[in-house]
């Protein structure tokens, strides 16, 4: 066998934001979980699968985020996401009716139906309506690692203020990815790979041995790196941080070089829910009268400004196998290069949104499958790896500090924090820092069973606030009012819950109302706020005073 000169670590990280609506029927905004099981997650577990089945030897690296683990979980959205693909199925039926005069586009109708025979199949038949199932049977067999997130995505440089905050999001991170697959996840994916000096810390203390950042983040260190961004770094407490490949990132994520843009591939922005008549869609789109994806295509890229032609799916699959070979080639002659110059085996971390394979790039969950066929190969130098596997092969790096980083807009925290959206973190400080007072009442007062549901409920409306998602959306200018209703929505639960603790005052029926409303991470406890080494962020109006009093108030 060829040896092996240096290593391919991919990572996908599959994250959407918490949307669950119990109060509704229906909701718009879950079926964006809908199209990426859809899309996203049922095809990468059918490529897992056949990799598995031809023995193919691979390693790759899935981080599941908290929010995305606990919807993947839940009963009520994996009920309501059958009842979706149901009717994609059925309008999949009428598209063959419709298209019997035009035999290219009904051969593509047909195909949408199998396809979603086959994700129904898989979801409900083959793994009773819960992919968990199968990324752990993944893991299982060697050749996935499962990584997580924190809880609800925080963008933790600006959650930075106060540590219980970063604390909190991390751990929950770890404690809901533990309590759902089972084991220690050993990786931790940064939301927006938002890193800050000092972050390891809390990795550290929730067990975690690396983590990801930037190209910038180690080319910035605190001391130059000796192998740039091709080894990780130790950040003294010998958690590592491994920092993404600019080159394979370029070849997915640009716009001018990257394979998903090619004209063989299926057009995104040509779905059937905006060129159909309006009363033949209608039942398959929002409200009967708001034109939305349906997920039928039947179009390809074909080039700038001309006639849209009609998707071939066999050109297609070709061109995702060139591009995979292109890639492995380009990886080939990167290693080739590096290994020459380098102290130790070079490792190449490509980390990707997941759902971007599927949903944004349609072919993109069979591009990766064969990069991972011919990554197997004997007649390459490269060798797939997991993070923590190399780190067992070369435990020992250069120890340096990352700089602060992250993977948005210009390298920074600006995607998160300007004009469209800095309102919201004054709000998210004076909530985290009434939480952690309140923990720090509750240290010297012992909670009641009604006062520890209603501090926990509160913890939960506290961390949904922080997610990243909603100022992401703001500054991209996409569901900006949802995503605004969504950060007030859970500060005012918040504010709520906290004020029927200062008042004595729980109204029990309503508190029952918004566990349900907002169930997740059902281990919540506000203990973890009272971080006693910390210096609490107080006001007035939350510095209660210590002896009687302090029950009386409470």
């Amino acid at each position: 066998m060829t040896r092996k000169k240096g290593f391919l670590s991919i990572i996908l990280h599959a994250h959407l934001p918490f949307v669950r609506h119990p109060e509704y029927d229906s909701f718009f905004e879950e079926i964006w979980l809908f199209e990426a099981i859809t899309e996203c997650y049922i095809p990468l577990i059918r490529s897992l699968d056949r990799l598995h089945k031809d023995r193919i030897n691979y390693r790759l690296t899935l981080s599941l985020s908290p929010p995305l683990i606990s919807m993947l979980s839940d009963e009520l959205l994996q009920s309501r996401y059958l009842t979706y693909l149901n009717s994609r199925l059925e309008l999949a039926e009428k598209e063959i009716l419709r298209t019997k005069s035009t035999p290219e586009y009904q051969k593509l109708a047909r195909l949408y139906r199998r396809l979603y025979l086959d994700t129904l199949d898989i979801f409900a038949v083959q793994y009773d309506c819960n992919l968990l199932t199968a990324f752990k049977k993944f893991h299982a067999t060697g050749n996935l690692e499962l990584i997580t997130c924190a809880a609800t995505h925080g963008f933790l440089p600006l959650l930075n203020k106060s540590d219980a905050a970063v604390h909190n999001q991390i751990h929950t991170g770890v404690e809901t990815f533990i309590s759902h697959l089972g084991f220690n996840p050993t990786g931790f994916w940064l939301p927006e790979c938002g890193y800050y000096p000092g972050l390891e810390k809390h990795l550290k203390d929730a067990g975690i041995n690396y983590f990801f950042v930037d190209s910038h983040g180690i080319e910035n260190a605190s001391i130059a790196p000796r192998n740039s961004v091709y080894a990780p770094l130790n950040c003294g407490n010998d958690v590592m941080a491994f920092a993404r490949d600019p080159e394979s990132s370029r070849q997915v994520w640009s716009s001018h070089e990257g394979y998903p843009g090619d004209h063989d591939y299926r057009e995104y922005y040509s779905d059937i829910g905006f060129d159909l008549n309006l009363d033949y869609i209608a039942p398959y789109i929002l409200d009967g009268d708001i034109r939305i994806n349906t997920g039928i295509k039947y179009h390809r890229v074909t080039g700038t400004d001309l006639p849209k032609e009609i998707y071939q799916p066999r050109q297609a699959l070709h061109k995702a196998q060139q591009h995979a070979h292109d890639f492995i080639n380009k990886r080939q002659l990167q290693i080739n290069r590096l290994s020459t110059d380098m102290d130790r085996i070079p490792i190449v971390v490509s980390p990707y949104d997941a759902e971007l394979f599927g949903h944004w790039w349609y072919e993109g969950p069979l591009w990766l499958e064969w990069v991972l066929r011919f990554a197997d190969s004997t007649n390459n130098s490269v060798q797939t790896i997991s993070c923590s596997d190399y780190l067992t092969q070369i435990p020992t790096h250069q120890k340096a500090t990352p700089s602060a980083s992250t993977w948005g807009a210009q390298g920074y925290s600006s995607f998160w924090i300007n004009e469209t959206n800095d309102w919201i973190y004054p709000l998210l400080h004076k909530a985290g820092a009434d939480m952690e007072n309140l923990a720090a009442i509750f240290q010297r007062v012992t909670a009641s069973p009604l006062q520890e549901r209603t501090l926990n409920q509160a913890v939960r409306s506290l961390l949904l606030a922080q997610a990243s998602d909603w100022p992401f959306i703001m500054q991209t200018g996409t569901t900006v009012e949802y995503a605004k209703k969504r950060i007030t929505d859970h500060l005012a639960r918040f504010n709520y819950l906290r004020d029927s603790i200062r008042n004595n005052a729980i109204d029990e029926d309503y508190l029952s109302a918004l566990e349900i409303l907002d169930e997740v991470f059902p281990d919540a406890d506000f203990r973890n706020y009272y971080m006693p080494e910390q210096k609490p962020v107080m006001n007035n109006k939350l510095n209660y005073p210590v002896g009687k009093k302090v029950q009386q108030q409470v």
